[in-house]
Order: structure tokens, then sequence, then C-alpha cells
């Protein structure tokens, strides 16, 4: 169901228009939507008609922010007009609008902070990236000014949390199966009930749930069950600790990233990074890094989709007035008077912001030769550190000098040099016009070629790294060679590595016969019938895990969770299907307990676990 016509619709106005329905409107309101994007057609003034029949017109009329945001910008020619199904099947087709604490394009979103600083957020949009960032504490080395107390949350937040956790429960109850129009209603109640109580977190992790269930049940393209499942655990684990009053309410989330006094910086480029999100948001992140080693980053981020991705890459720096573009100041370098920081080290163009161009740095010349002089292990120890309780990439990048083997699918394996650790160097991007891969495969193509690496880890995936620029290694024969205009280091997502920039015979001959990939911890443990079970549940809710528990398969999971060790992940997963299939009922047959809590509660538990266990085998494989 192609929905390009149809203007995004805010949640709350949908939530009312499925509300206003009766029990047998509602019976009807999925099959009524499947249909009704293909009737939506463009009026010469500029609304959108979608035409049910003969007897029934809805009429669209967005708002100047281009969605329809109220209620009587949505009206139906029939009788029963506001409450009738033709109104609310035209809502419920139409894509959802941002809510106020969305990050648009799933963590890669432009925000304004606090006074209309450059404050767009990083990512690599391969599906790592959920959104829900969770606000770290600011670095030493970066003068900020201590917050102030923590703040308990309200009673009001406290209560719409609460709601926000029993409408995802019953989501999660009814799975992709049943949780059709009205399912997904009553979380998006939830959701703007969390907005009004300002918890833009909460708010913006329920959207994206009800975006995937869209997509699920669409079986749109690109849609990955796993996706779904995560935003359910990320939705259900912030609900659950809202909900608890023991947080306080910094764990809300804000609307606006907050920026603090950084005093005087003296900053170098490192990189560019391309981001591109599925939502149609396109631009560019360059890295940089201070003169005391801490990181910091400048973003465009904007809708606009690839075409402004490839602008975005020589646009100039909106900072200060100065004079640079993306593409110089990953090379160059910047002294800035009066800069702000936000906490996660994204540099705002206030005011009071003076920026002046500076000589860059090689990667071979402090601050940036730090990067690459840390060991990979500690390195890696730190970002999962970093990473563990937030669901966006960790913000610091890791720097390491390889060798490279070969190509293994699509990954490119390289060893850590100094006898360390097999990696695997897979795209930043997958989308196919960014020279991501094809570098990559250039790459691949010259075993025995050393190269210096920096590039975000993959904290989902057994020793993975993502590169996002390569660079020669300072003395080596077999290295790169690129132009002096590069600055000793390819941009992977902009620069395209060609014939001339590598040696003409590498260190090394190629391997003979399959290219070795190294242990993969993850791979080899059973945690992957975990993932299938809460897949499941995810897929086909609770019915389907009950249905589960009832054959072998649950003793056969126990049993090889147990025999590998992971005897917790076998406890939680057995309390998991005998909660699924509880349904205690009276002597006459009604259910005497017909809640999700404590199902969503087993469910969580196992996923949270699961969570934790993938992350430890991931450091393991780094070892």
């Amino acid at each position: 169901m192609s929905t390009e016509l149809l203007p995004p619709v805010a949640p709350d106005v949908l939530a009312d228009a499925v509300e206003q329905l009766s029990a047998r409107l509602r019976k009807k309101l999925d099959a009524a939507i499947a249909g009704c994007a293909d009737q939506a057609s463009a009026a010469p003034d500029g609304s959108i008609e979608v035409r049910f029949g003969e007897d029934a017109t809805v009429t669209l009329r967005p708002g100047p922010s281009g969605a329809v945001t109220q209620t009587e910008q949505a009206a139906c020619t029939c009788l029963l007009a506001p409450r009738c199904l033709h109104r609310a099947a035209a809502l419920g087709a139409a894509p959802l609008a941002e809510g106020q604490g969305d990050d648009p394009g799933g963590g890669e979103a432009s925000d304004a902070g606090t006074h209309s600083e450059v404050g767009t957020g990083t990512g690599t949009g391969t599906g790592m990236a959920v959104g829900e960032a969770v606000s770290g504490a600011v670095s030493d080395t970066r003068a900020l000014p201590a917050g102030d107390p923590p703040t308990p949350l309200t009673p009001t937040q406290i209560r719409a949390a609460t709601a926000l956790w029993n409408a995802a429960a019953e989501a999660l109850s009814a799975g992709v199966t049943a949780g059709g129009a009205v399912v997904q209603a009553e979380l998006l109640r939830a959701a703007h009930t969390a907005r009004l109580a300002a918890l833009p977190r909460a708010e913006a992790a329920a959207l994206r749930v009800v975006r995937g269930l869209r997509a699920a049940r669409e079986r749109s393209e690109g849609q990955r069950l796993g996706d779904l499942a995560d935003a359910f655990r990320v939705l259900l684990a912030g609900a659950a600790l809202l909900s608890s009053g023991s947080v306080d309410a910094g764990a809300a989330g804000s609307v606006r990233r907050a920026y603090g006094q950084g005093g005087s910086l003296r900053v170098f480029g490192l990189c560019r990074e391309p981001v591109l999100s599925a939502t149609g948001y396109g631009g560019v992140t360059t890295h940089l890094v201070g003169s005391d080693g801490a990181g910091y980053t400048v973003s465009d981020v904007r809708p606009g989709g690839l075409a402004r991705v490839k602008g975005a890459g020589s646009a100039s720096v909106a900072l200060g007035g100065a004079v640079l573009d993306h593409a110089g100041l990953a090379r160059g370098g910047l002294r800035i008077v009066g800069a702000t920081v936000s906490a996660d080290g994204r540099l705002g163009a206030g005011r009071g912001v003076g920026a002046t161009p500076l000589r860059g740095v090689d990667w071979s010349e402090e601050p940036a030769a730090a990067l690459f002089a840390r060991p990979v292990r500690e390195a890696m120890a730190a970002a999962l550190a970093d990473g563990f309780e937030a669901e966006t990439p960790p913000t610091a990048l890791l720097g390491c000098d390889v060798e490279v083997i070969g190509a293994a699918g699509d990954a490119v394996v390289v060893r850590v040099a100094a006898q360390g650790p097999l990696l695997r160097l897979r795209p930043a991007h997958p989308h196919p016009e960014l020279p991501h891969a094809a570098n990559l495969r250039r790459i691949a193509g010259h075993p025995g070629l050393v190269l210096r690496v920096l590039g975000r880890p993959d904290l989902d995936r057994a020793a993975t790294l993502r590169p996002l620029a390569v660079g020669p290694v300072p003395g080596a024969t077999a290295t790169l060679r690129l132009p002096d205009e590069w600055k000793g280091h390819a941009d992977l997502g902009y620069d395209r590595l060609q014939g001339e920039h590598f040696p003409r015979e590498a260190a090394g001959g190629a391997a003979a016969g399959p290219v070795p990939v190294g242990p993969d911890p993850l791979a080899d443990a059973p945690l992957w019938r975990v993932r299938r079970l809460l897949e499941t549940g995810v897929a086909g809710g609770r019915r389907a895990v009950a249905e589960a528990g009832r054959g072998t398969d649950t003793a056969s999971l126990v049993t090889r969770l147990t025999r590998a060790g992971l005897g917790g992940a076998a406890h939680l997963a057995q309390a998991l299907t005998a909660e699924a299939g509880r349904r205690p009922r009276d002597a006459f047959g009604r259910l005497t307990d017909a809640s999700a809590d404590s199902y969503a509660r087993a469910w969580l538990a196992s996923a949270v676990h699961l969570k934790a266990a993938e992350r430890t085998l991931v450091a393991a494989s780094w070892s």
C-alpha cells in the first residue's frame, strides 16, 4: 500500500477518530484501511480526497506543517461523520507525523538545541539506531557546568507511563497478527498522553513500535522482525522504569538537546560520515577531536534524503562564522571561542560562538594519534560500557592499524596489528549509492595491505567494526597511497578509492583456501533460540508463545541453553512460555485475569537478559 499522496497525521488525531467508532465499525477498520491509499487524489486547493464509492468522500486538509494536526482538518461527507468508518480509515492509512520526542530519521534528527545550535545527531542508518538516546554524563575533559539536582517524576508522569505500559503490554500480547488499527490507536493514545505529561522519550518509543507494527503488517521491504522486537523491548523497559517512579525526570528525555558552555576549544577534523535515514532525512556529521583528546561532532541533517547527503558533504559549516565546508573541516581544524557543547559532544552554533580555521593534524600527530595508540580491547570495553544502556551506537570512535586478510561474504576480514584479534569490517551504511561497500570491496581485493582504520564498533555483531575512514600506516610500504589533497585519510562515505591508491604489491599474498573469520561466540551460542522465541511472540502474540511452550521445542530450548551454561536464559525462557499459557478461568469459562501485565514482564525479562548476554559475548569476541 503506497501512502505517498496522503499527508502525515498526528497520533492523537488518529487515536480520537478510532475511539469514536462503535465496536461493530472497529472490526471493519483494518479492511477499510487496506485499499484506502489507492483511492486518494489531490484536489486543486491542495487538499487530499479519498473516495469510498459514490456515497462518501473524506477530505484531508493538512496545516502549514504539511500534517493533519487538528480533528477538523479531516472531514467526511457521510451522515455518520465524524464518527464514521471512512474518516478513521483515511486517517489510519496515512503515515504518522513525527512526535514531540521523535528523533526524525531514527536517531539522526536535526534539533536546534536550546538556542539554534547545529545539533543534529549522528548515526549510520544501519538499523542499529532505535533512536533511544540515553543522556550520558559529560566527560570531565569538557568544561561544562554541573547539572541541577535530580528532579523526581510527577504523579502525572507516573500515571502516563503506567498507561503507556498497559497499552504496550496489550500490543505485545496481540502481536503483529492481531495488532491492527485498533490496537495501534490505543498505543497512540497512550503516546499522546505521554507527550502531554512531558515524556518525549517514551512517546518516541511508542511511535516507533506503531510504525514497526504497520510495516510488519504491510510486509514492507526492509522490515525486520528483530527490529520490532528491539523496539518493544526499549518501550517496555522505559515505561516500566518511569511507571515505577524510581528514576528522576532526566529519564523522561527532552524535546530539545541541552547545550552547556564549553569555553574555548581547539578541535581538529577526523572524518566525515554521511547520515541517511529511512524517514527522508539526510546530511553529514563531521567527527572532531579536541586538543585534550575529547571527541566532538558537527552535524547538518535535514529533510532531503540521498540528494542532500551527497551535497551536505561539501556544504558550509554553520559554526561561528567559519569559512570551512565539511570536507575542509574533516581535514582541518577550528579554534572556537564561547563554544556550546551537548552531553554527547555535539557542538552548537549559538550567537556568541566564534570560530577561526586552524591547520589540520595528520592521524599520526597528536591528538589524533592517541585514538590509534589505544589497545582495541580496552577501547571496545569502553564502547560497550558507554553503549550498554543506550540504544544508539557509541559516540566514541575506535581506531586501529590492521592487515587485510581477504573477503568473507560482505565483510572484509582484517587482523589488528601486533598479533591482535581478527575483525570484520562491514559497510557503515548499506545504501548502494554511497561508496562504503564499493570501497571495502576494493580493500578486500588487496590481501596483505596494511592500513589505519577509524570507525564505530558494532555492538550487536561479534568482532565487527563499521569503518568511516581509512588512511596509510606511517612507515609501512604495503599501505595506501592517497592524494595530497586528502590530507592522509579517505572518508569511505564520500571519497572513492581507485586502483592508483593501492600499492602494486601487498606485503602478503592472497590466502590459499577459505579466509579465516575468527571465533564467533555469539553465533556459536544457542541464544538465537531465545531470540526466535521472543520474535515469535512479537509476530503471533501471546497465543503463539503458548503454542510453542506446549510442544517439544521448549524442552529442547531449555536443555540446549543449560548445557551451554546459559541457565539464566533457560529459566527466563521457560517462565515466559509458562506465563503465556497461563489463562486462569472460572467455573463458567471466563478469564479471571485478562491482563497482559505478567506476560509482558516475563517477555521483557527474557529480552533484557538476552541483550545483556549478547553484549557479553560480543565483548569476548574482541579478546
